[in-house]
This record gives structure tokens, sequence and C-alpha cells, in this order.
């Protein structure tokens, strides 16, 4: 194992251009200029299994490099670069546009195409550099890239052969012109180069395939069509993942596009399983997370149920067959224990093997909490019974490894140097921290991750009660009971008015005034009594920017807005705040967040990125764009749907043949109308006037019930 799983959680940036293009299909990803170029030394290139398989791809007319002039992205893996050659000597203007026509999936193809808008036949020379790296995915994020041994280059007189040789195994990449009729390229060390003769007013085109190998074989998975140049597979999924999503109606423009955006983002960050090609995963987030992670896959597929639920079950199902089974401090390995993350990557022995790290604190209970929610939409009965004893064994391993001394509550601490120092979702090294700024030390007992063991434990005690089991249901109950009335009684500082952020090594609440609390609110751990103050301090100048909640209140010892987790604004961290706000019956305050984030989406142009600055909404008149966010990022992406859940307050109980409605739809959204919305095997539809609402095709057997579904009170009777 690689010191690759020792890092703050901060991405490092692209290159320090904001004119990045990233292209993504499953688990592949390529980032490069306006130009198309992947220049060598930067933060770009295409990456392949976490590898990344081309670190230079420059294209030069006349021996000059094009001028960008457009980039369209038809697809989220398809994108046209319109450049144009450098004015000859002597010429006003430029008569040669290059377009470079660029599909991605387990490798590239590339279609250059040069228009003569000259009255005269012209004479090109067109050369393309390409090289490979072979460097690990997070080499290049955080910058520390070092020369890799055993690489060669061959020029075939057919092909360009970019190759590694390690650990007695090979990867290549080969750069073939594919046959149309152009005179093919000279080929020689790193790089092609054609002599083109474009007639006047006229066209010469090539097309371009870069494959990665292993061993000789071909990780090219997905079929091609081989007349358009293009992935039909990647096409043909996204054809379906729109034809399957809901149809939103609204007059809000802003909102409808933000919407759009949001479905077209989450299909090209899904990934395929090659050995269950009937299972669908989703990434966390492009250009640096295109993996299966635990929290952040769990979460994005959570807030995805309305669009698609195969996707939850498919994240729970592979995180399933990972779970562990062994102690390994090297990897945070525990029998029970959910993944943080899966890497392909260059770790010894064997290149290209999977690389799984389980350091999180939280995975394991959100995948009980998962699994229930599942249940409650009424998918595939029988899938989901599958995966109850792996919940089983996350829920021992939260008796046995989570609560480290035995007092309750689950807590996280490294078990060596290499691992993450923080295990929550501010899992940057200083992102829990005093109200005074100090750093706390671990063990650590996060709020949030007490309420979702509290919500684990309810999840398994409705289970329980559905198998007729009375015993095991008031097992678990008793078990949520017990940490619920700890929880407000430990983390509550009643002199401030919230909940700690956790507790430190010592006990001792960790006082900072912080988003964390929100999350509680979601599982609804908290106590009525206290939920009041908690809403207030939520929506309070401190923590609200008026473009969502920040991580961290403005008044805190580590207080900066340009930080990672210590001011800045996440998108998911608020569909979550006012998921739970709505649960408590704070209508206000959910629409004040459910607003100001989808406005700051808007003011992104439909895109919500990973995080955004801090500022407060009168500093500036937009948000501040956080300059290493990733995005498309899966939960950011996941966030209108969450945030348009929240304030229809659709919560199904199919398996209780309910299904809970009772909208608080912000005035500015209505009217508003949702079609085929997935539920229990069927398709919905609603619509939202200010008079009222109607839903229409519920499952049969499955009644409305006009009113939020709260607290799980009755399980402990």
């Amino acid at each position: 194992m690689s010191e690759v799983w020792d890092f703050s959680g901060e991405p490092v940036g692209l290159d320090g251009s904001s004119a990045a293009t990233t292209l993504v299909e499953g688990s592949s990803f390529c980032i490069s200029a306006a130009s198309g170029d992947v220049q060598p030394g930067a933060a770009t290139g295409l990456f392949v299994r976490d590898t990344r398989i081309l670190s230079e791809w420059v294209l030069e007319v006349d021996g000059a490099p094009v001028e960008p002039l457009s980039v369209m992205v038809r697809d989220p893996f398809h994108a046209v670069f319109v450049t144009r050659a450098r004015p000859r000597p002597g010429a006003a203007d430029s008569t040669l546009l290059v377009v470079r026509e660029r599909v991605i999936g387990d490798g590239m193809r590339e279609t250059l195409r040069l228009r003569n808008l000259g009255r005269e036949t012209s004479v090109v020379t067109l050369e393309l550099r390409a090289g490979a790296d072979f460097a690990n995915l997070f080499e290049v994020k955080e910058g520390r890239v070092r020369p890799h041994h055993g690489i060669s280059v061959h020029a075939h007189p057919d092909l360009l052969e970019l190759r590694q040789d390690r650990s007695g195994r090979s990867r290549s990449v080969l750069v073939a012109p594919r046959e149309d009729g152009t005179m093919p390229p000279r080929v020689r060390p790193g790089i092609l180069v054609w002599q083109a003769v474009v007639p006047a007013r006229g066209e010469w085109t090539c097309d371009l395939a870069v494959e990665p190998t292993l061993d000789g074989e071909s990780l090219q998975l997905r079929e091609h069509d081989e007349d358009a140049g293009r992935y039909a597979r990647a096409r043909r999924r996204a054809g379906e993942w729109r034809a399957g999503s809901p149809v939103v109606h609204t007059r809000h423009s802003g909102l409808a596009r933000t919407l759009a955006r949001s479905v077209e983002d989450l299909g090209a960050l899904r990934i395929d399983d090659p050995e269950h090609p009937e299972r669908v995963t989703v990434a966390a987030g492009a250009p640096w997370f295109m993996a299966l992670f635990g929290r952040d896959s769990i979460l994005s597929s959570w807030m995805t149920l309305p669009i698609d639920t195969r996707l939850a079950l498919g994240t729970l199902q592979a995180l399933a067959d990972q779970q562990g089974t062994r102690v390994d401090p090297v990897t945070e390995e525990e029998p029970g224990r959910i993944l943080h993350e899966v890497r392909f990557g260059d770790s010894e022995p064997v290149p290209g093997e999977p690389e799984i790290y389980y350091g999180s604190v939280d995975a394991t209970p959100l995948f009980v909490m998962l699994l229930g929610e599942l249940r409650r939409w009424g998918i595939e009965p029988a899938a989901v019974d599958a995966l109850l004893p792996a919940a089983d064994r996350a829920l021992e391993w939260i008796s046995r490894f989570g609560d480290r001394d035995g007092d309750g509550f689950v807590e996280y601490q490294r078990a060596t140097d290499r691992g993450l120092r923080n295990q929550g979702w501010k899992d940057s090294f200083d992102g829990v921290n005093f109200a005074d700024g100090r750093l706390a030390e671990a063990p650590i007992a996060l709020c949030e991750v007490q309420g979702y063991v509290y919500s684990a434990y309810l999840a398994r005690a409705h289970f329980a009660r559905e198998a007729g089991d009375e015993e095991l249901r008031a097992h678990w109950a008793g078990r949520a009971a017990e940490l619920r009335a700890a929880f407000n009684e430990q983390l509550w500082l009643p002199d401030r008015g919230w909940f700690a952020v956790g507790l430190d090594r010592d006990k001792r609440p960790i006082d900072a005034l912080a988003s964390n609390m929100g999350h509680c609110l979601w599982t609804g751990i908290v106590d009525e009594d206290k939920a009041q103050a908690v809403a207030a301090h939520l929506l309070g100048e401190d923590l609200f920017s008026g473009w969502g909640v920040r991580t961290l209140g403005a008044s805190m010892g580590a207080y900066n807005p340009l930080s990672y987790h210590n001011g800045s604004v996440w998108p998911h961290d608020n569909a979550i705040i006012a998921a739970g706000l709505a649960r408590y019956g704070f209508v206000d305050e959910a629409q004040r967040i459910a607003e100001g984030v989808l406005a700051a989406a808007d003011a992104f142009g439909g895109r919500l990125p990973e995080l955004f600055c801090g500022f407060a909404r009168s500093d500036f008149r937009d948000p501040v764009p956080f300059p290493t966010s990733c995005s498309p990022q899966a939960w950011a992406s996941a966030t209108p749907l969450h945030l348009l859940r929240s304030m229809l307050r659709f919560s199904p109980g199919v398996p209780h043949g309910t299904v809970h409605l009772a909208p608080i739809v912000p005035a500015p959204f209505l009217p508003l109308r949702l079609d085929n919305v997935a539920l229990g095997g069927s398709r919905v539809s609603l619509e939202v006037t200010r008079d009222g609402f109607v839903v229409v095709g519920l499952p049969e057997g499955v009644a409305l019930v006009r009113e939020p579904r709260r607290t799980e009170t009755d399980l402990f009777d």
C-alpha cells in the first residue's frame, strides 16, 4: 500500500486556468485546455482506472499551437474544440479552422478536421505530440508526480506505442490513425506528423484511436460505433438515463436549468461494474474522485432516488461485496466496516489492481440507513433482504470497533500515520476544531455520526418489526433510545444553545458552532425542545451566508471563508440541513436554504460545484467559486433534487401502504409539476400550485398521507 491515503482532503488546482474542460464517462475522465491540448507538467490528462494514460496531447499546425475559439460539450463524454491556426506571415487573418472532436470511455477517439476557408489550396504540416507518464491519479492531484521507471516509446509503421514495464506486467497506450483514405502520418517517437493538403473551401479529416492495454489485452470494454467514431454504448446509456428521469415543468427558468444539469451530470458520474453488468454505482465526482466511495456514493445515490432507485441498490451491493472481513491497520479494514474509497493505480506489487481504503467513520452507519430507505421506497424486496446480513455485519462493526471505549458513542482514530486524521465528511486535517480554533484530538465522536448510528438502529428495528421479530425490534429500538438520550445530554451546550461538533479524546465537547448539527435534525436524534435553537443558529448570521449554511460560524477561531471545511458552503451539506429543518417543521428556515442554494446554482450556470466560498451574499453580487472544487460532483449535482424532495416533503412508506406529501415549495417556483418519478415499481406524477396539489399514479395499495413524516418514536413503545 502506498502513501496515497495520507492527504488533507483538499485537491490541488488544475493549471491555474478556469478554461479547463473535463469530460467524464464511467470512471474515465479527460481534463484539457480550451484548445483540447494536454500540456506536460500540468494537472491534466486522460485518466483510465485512476492512471494517467496521456500526460501530453498537443497539436501544432505549421510549428505553432492552435488558438482556441470555443468548446462545445455535446454530452458529458463528448466535446468539440473549435480552434484556428495562427495567421501565416503576411496574412491579416487565419483561413484555417482546426476542429477537434473528442469522445472518451475506456480510452479516447479524436477526429481532427481542417477546414480551409481560403481561396487557394493549403499545404499544412500537422504535428501531434503524445506522451504517457502512467502516474497515479493521487500523484497528479497533489502535484507530486515523480519520474516513473520502465517507460518506453515505440514508433511502429502504423501506430505510436507508449509503454511501461513494471513488476512483471506491462501497460501500453496505442495511438493509431484509423483508415479513412487520408495520407498516413509519419510516426516518430512521441510524435505523429501529417503533410495535409486541404483544398480551397475544402476539408481534411483524420480519426485517431487511443487504446489502453494491460499485458497486451485491451481495456476498452465499451462497444464502438466505428462509422460515427464515438462510443455507441455511452450515448445509449445517456439516452436511457434521460428517458428514465423525472420531467420537471416550471416557469422558473433557473430551477429548470439547474435540475436538467443535475440529471445530466449524475448520469455521467455513473460507473458500470464489469463483473455485474446489471449493477450501476455512482462515483464521487470529477475530476479527482471518479471512483466508488462509501459516504459520498451512499449520500449521492440517496439523494438521487427520485431519478433512479437502482443506483442506490447497486451502490449498496458493490459496497457489500467489499465489506471488511479482517483487521488491517494499513488499509484500516475491520470486519463489517464499509470502505471509504476504491482506487485503481500503480500500487505494488501489481499495477492496475484495486486499492481499497476503509478509513471512514460514517460510511458504515450510512450503509444501514440507506438500506432502510430503500425498503421505504419499495425497491426489489428480495434484493434489499439479501443485503440484511451485510447490514448486521455493519452494526456489529459499530458495536465492536466503532464504539472504541464502550460509552455508546462511535469514535474514530486513524490506525497509522498514513490514514486520514479526520474520518467524517469534513476530512481535511483541520476540519474539526474548537471555538477558539484549536484542533480536536482523536479519538473523536462526531455529533452527526451519532445521528447516523441512531438512524441505522431505527432502520434495523423497522426490518425486525416487518419480520415479526418483536425481541429484535425492541433491542434495536432500545439501543436507539439510549443513544438519543446520551446524545442530547452530553453533546448539548446549554450555555451556547447548540450541539457540540463532537467529543474529543478526553470526552470534552468540541464547542465550535458548525453545520454538523444540521445533519442531526435530518436523522431525528435531536430532542424537540432543542430543535428551535438549532434552527435559529443555522439560519443566523454566523452560519448562514445568504447562499447557504457555512461549514463553520464566522465568529469561530478557525473561520476562513476561503477554507475547504472551515467556513465554505457545501451544497450537499445544505441539502441535508434543509431536509432536517423540514422534518422538524421549520418551514421558513428550510425554504431560505433552498432558495439560497438554488440561487447560487443559477449563478454558477445551473451546475453546483462541490463547494464555494463562504462570503456573505452582501459582500459580492455572485457566490465566489472555490478554486479547486470538483465539478461535476455527485452530491453537489444531487443537491437540487434533494432540496426539491424536501420542499415537497415527499416520504414514501410503500411497505406500509403510505406516501407522505405536504409541499412547502417556495412561491417563486410555483406552479410545479413532476412526471415520471420512480416509486415502488410505478411512475408517479404530481403537481403543486398555490391552491394545493394532486398526485397521480401511486402504486396499487399505497395511499396518500397529506402531512409530513416526522419521528420514529412509535418504535420505542
